[in-house]
């Protein structure tokens, strides 16, 4: 550090002198000692080759993703990312740019985040998309606090089978203004929601949001879905889209949606442990003074040529407060550039190329899994592409997966909510293909399940 730092103890004896005070503890007198944080004890300075030293016998006991035969999914995937969007958004003009909510941003970023939201506008049927939000969880909340801005009420109803994590984020944003967010049961054939439960809950008043999700968190495709928006009437319908299964399926804007969010990580960004993600988020145009964070417009300059412009700025540091529609700080603008730059270099075709791959993966998995006795795969009878759900019927979920992570092989996504209080624990998984999924991983899989899972006719 020294080589960093160059305070060398005259400086400090020099320094503590000119403040008249005997030590650097004194410094922090006002601050209470069980509020003060203890050394950290990490012993003295490393030269740099040291460290690096260091640093890399640490990250050689990792165990890499390359691994591992990989079946996660989620609404965090896997996915080959094309050298050119890190090419492209490594450039230093996007890549060291001021968060563009300022008046002065580029007009190269602008045009990157107008494309952005026009591809998302494409992929929803909406008639506008904003800049961006942190994640797919918060632009459900924001999508929530949008509802509750348009109809009265104090209940949100979201499907039972909604990811629990995405449930938590919702109940986080339902707590400040004393909403409540309830659960629609599903049918435990298909994992779909109930129809007739939800219409009686929307008879019995203060309904002001409804959410569904395409593919839902069973990865399966709800066949209600055109049924939902005739179902609750003028209540608005919140969709959660996957951005790759819109690329094969009708836009939701078409059966009734007035807003569609979805995460949006899957289009040029790795898994990185969880983040950063990228939260996508459209509504229809009379909606659009109601809706979160920022929009960027194309007009004309004064010599007649294409510009862009931020048109709407909804957040409390740019309007009045009791205006504001969001405190939101920040848009994920380096990650829409990645998203855009994905789809761009990846194409349409290319896209539905791509998710009908991994839904022909999925199909295969399926098959091989669901002759293998202790095994319900999959669990739910609907239709699904790259995702759907299994259930071991001998031993707990996690035993399964710890079973098979022994083996080289990750399983999938527990779908329990392991929160302690959080009630009876679901034995379910959700298994994922990608595009390093082949024959050979798929038998791996199913060899592996086998072994843990015993011979037939063993202990329930």
């Amino acid at each position: 550090m020294p080589r960093w730092i160059s305070d060398d103890p005259d400086d400090e004896a020099s320094m503590l002198a000119a403040l008249g005070i005997g030590s650097v503890d004194e410094l922090f007198a006002d601050v209470p000692k069980k509020a003060r944080m203890p050394r950290l004890g990490i012993g003295p300075g490393l030269e740099e080759r040291e460290v690096v030293d260091t640093v890399d016998r640490i990250l050689a006991r990792n165990e890499t993703l390359d691994e591992f035969a990989s079946f996660l999914g989620g609404r965090v995937a896997p996915r080959f990312v094309p050298a050119a969007v890190d090419a492209i958004v490594s450039r230093s003009e996007f890549y060291t740019a001021y968060t563009p909510y300022q008046a002065e941003a580029s007009q190269g970023m602008l045009r990157a985040l107008f494309e952005f939201q026009s591809l998302w506008v494409e992929l929803t049927g909406l008639d506008v998309a904003n800049a961006s939000l942190y994640d797919g969880a918060t632009a459900a909340g924001e999508a929530l606090l949008l509802c509750r801005r348009l109809h009265e009420g104090h209940r949100f109803l979201v499907p039972a089978s909604l990811p629990w994590e995405e449930k938590s984020v919702l109940r986080n944003y339902a707590t400040g203004p004393n909403l409540r967010v309830e659960e629609i049961p599903y049918d435990d054939r298909t994992g779909g929601v109930d129809l007739e439960f939800l219409r009686r809950a929307v008879s019995a008043g203060d309904v002001f949001g409804v959410l569904a999700d395409v593919p839902n968190g069973f990865g399966h495709l709800d066949e209600a879905l055109p049924e939902l928006k005739p179902t609750i009437g003028d209540v608005p319908l919140v969709v959660s889209a996957d951005p790759l299964a819109l690329t094969v399926l009708e836009a939701p804007g078409a059966y009734g949606a007035d807003v569609v969010v979805g995460e949006g990580q899957g289009f040029g960004l790795a898994p990185s442990f969880g983040g950063p993600l990228l939260g996508l988020f459209a509504c229809r145009r009379e909606h659009v003074r109601s809706a979160p964070g920022r929009i960027v417009g194309a007009t004309l300059d004064a010599e007649g040529q294409r510009a862009y412009a931020l048109t709407l700025v909804t957040r409390e540091q740019h309007i009045r407060r009791s205006r504001a529609t969001s405190n939101i700080c920040t848009n994920q603008s380096l990650m829409a550039l990645a998203f855009v730059v994905y789809a761009s270099a990846v194409g349409p075709r290319g896209l539905a190329r791509l998710q009908a791959s991994l839904a022909e993966k999925a199909r295969s998995l399926a098959g091989a899994l669901g002759g293998i006795d202790g095994l319900r795969a999959p669990r739910f009878a609907a239709p699904h592409l790259g995702e759907f759900t299994i259930e071991p019927t001998r031993g707990s979920a996690r035993d399964f997966l710890d079973g098979l992570y022994r083996l080289k092989v990750l399983g999938g996504h527990p779908l329990a909510d392991p929160r302690p209080g959080a009630g009876p624990q679901s034995e379910r998984i959700l298994v994922a293909t990608n595009e390093w999924v082949g024959d050979r991983e798929v038998q791996k899989y199913a060899t592996a399940a086998r072994t843990v899972l015993g011979p037939p006719g063993g202990p329930a």
